[in-house]
């Protein structure tokens, strides 16, 4: 239930949020571990870690631009593939701040790097690839940051 508020949350509070760029942007989230975030083991769940990406993802989206542009072309973002290596678990009611990189692209996949950091120590990182889909299938990522800007550009 906490994601729906924390979604509400990250909606609004992005809106108020500095613009990113469209290439190779960069975000951060804060964030505190709560009840709902931790498993039998009271600390943060592994599969929560992945969901908590998906926020700051959502994040850069709206700050990008992308979101305007993929509902104007009704697009769809995919994540492809996802990895997280865990280096200290996060405990219940922990500050911990989320930053988020779109390090390059191919013809297909933007690639992403997401870091869990708790008082300057990164406590896990991971790797994740992403695409944009439309109804004729995966957008070229030049493509989709090409479509952003000429968006941009004609507000």
């Amino acid at each position: 239930m906490n994601l729906y508020f924390r979604m509400i949350w990250l909606l609004i509070s992005s809106l108020f949020k500095p613009d990113l760029p469209t290439k190779n942007p960069s975000n951060a989230i804060n964030l505190r571990v709560l009840p709902n975030d931790i498993d039998i083991n009271l600390h943060m769940n592994n599969g929560r870690y992945l969901t908590i990406c998906d926020l700051t993802r959502v994040d850069m989206f709206i700050r990008s631009g992308l979101a305007k542009t993929m509902l104007k072309e009704k697009w769809i973002p995919i994540i492809s593939e996802h990895t997280m290596v865990y280096k200290r678990p996060l405990k219940l009611f922990q500050k911990v701040r989320v930053e988020m990189d779109i390090t390059d692209w191919d013809e297909r996949i933007f690639n992403m790097d997401h870091r869990f950091i708790v008082d300057g120590r990164i406590v896990a990182q991971g790797t994740s690839k992403g695409l944009i889909l439309a109804k004729s299938g995966v957008i070229d990522p030049s493509d989709v940051i090409k479509k952003v800007e000429q968006r941009l550009q004609n507000k």
